[in-house]
């Protein structure tokens, strides 16, 4: 349900009405708009009272929300979230950013050669996993807090945001102290768990899709951190597994659209996963800010060959400098900027 409140409506009148949904046993959210202010009712299980919230002043309409996934369709908001990263850089407006990086952090020395060459080339955001969730326990698990304390070093050498991983309920408030957006793994989309806290803690978060995960499951994943009050939500396409044998992943690109049209959440996406195949990252970059996403990630790796995880899919920084003025150019078509 969707309480719309008239333009005049004072924020006594708002607060007076969600005190009253509260008294119903269900939860509000606010959401402050240009013109007027709107309220997300959450909670309910059968049919709520209209006629007691319709009698509260200010109150326009109530329109009922037919998605299963309330808070983050356009049905709740219809204007595009827009979310400040930091350091001056937006996300879901006309701004595409892109976040760049080996897959893992190896060393102090590797990241920091790295990141200079990423910022030079233009990218905002510095990506790296400090902790690596791997198919097999054998293989390079990451380097933990000593991970995230090279991360930090990068953002102050190179005035970059950071993106990494958290893999677990434990290790989320670390990985929040020293990070400005908070990834969640396609192996950890539905970790509810871990979605519910990380709804509580006020990061960005970037919440890629479930290797098998439909469009509704990945939207419903958000409505988890969403509904626990985190409106700071970035989605990510990064592939999904078929029968393709070409690629690692099957990169949906066909997502972006339906995303766009069924959420005001931004989106990016993840050509590098998404193919697991460096060959495929600059064409498909390239068909992703065509398509419309908010922002690339991109595995970066100055020595791909010895890198210690995802080197098949991680592009040099000449590479990625190229792929920085070629995707540059489309988005100047749509009337975008990199």
């Amino acid at each position: 349900m969707l309480i719309v409140m008239e333009t005049n409506a004072t924020k006594e009148m708002v607060a007076k009405v969600c005190q009253e949904i509260e008294k119903m046993g269900l939860k509000a959210h606010p959401m402050p708009g240009p013109t007027r202010t709107a309220i997300g009712v959450t909670g309910n299980t059968s049919q709520v009272d209209s006629d007691r919230i319709t009698a509260q002043s200010g109150v326009k309409e109530i329109i009922h929300v037919t998605k299963p996934y309330k808070l983050v369709s356009r049905e709740f908001y219809p204007e595009n979230t827009v979310i400040n990263l930091g350091h001056d850089v937006t996300i879901g407006g006309k701004e595409v950013v892109i976040m760049a990086g080996p897959c893992s952090v190896e060393s102090r020395d590797q990241c920091l050669a790295i990141a200079e060459k990423v910022s030079n080339s233009g990218a905002k955001v510095f990506r790296a996993g400090a902790y690596k969730p791997r198919t097999s326990p054998y293989s390079f698990q990451g380097l933990g807090e000593k991970g995230l304390k090279i991360l930090d070093e990068v953002r102050k050498e190179f005035n970059l945001l950071i993106v990494t991983e958290a893999i677990d309920t434990e290790t989320l408030d670390l990985v929040a102290h020293y990070t400005d957006i908070i990834q969640i793994g396609a192996r950890n989309m539905q970790n509810y768990s871990l979605l519910k806290k990380t709804g509580r803690q006020p990061k960005t978060v970037l919440l890629k899709r479930g290797m098998s995960a439909t469009l509704e499951e990945l939207l419903m994943a958000a409505e988890y951190i969403l509904n626990e009050g985190n409106r700071k939500v970035i989605l990510c396409e990064r592939g999904v597994r078929t029968f393709a044998d070409h690629t690692r992943n099957t990169l949906d690109l066909s997502a972006i659209p339906f995303v766009k049209r069924m959420s005001h959440l931004p989106i990016i996406v993840d050509p590098s996963h998404g193919t697991g195949r460096r060959d495929k990252v600059l064409p498909l970059s390239r068909a992703s800010v065509a398509v419309g996403a908010d922002g690339l990630l991109i595995e970066v790796h100055h020595d791909p060959a010895n890198a210690l995880s995802d080197g098949a899919q991680s592009i040099t920084p000449d590479t990625f400098e190229q792929l920085m003025k070629e995707i540059g150019a489309i988005a100047n078509v749509m009337g975008r900027s990199v």
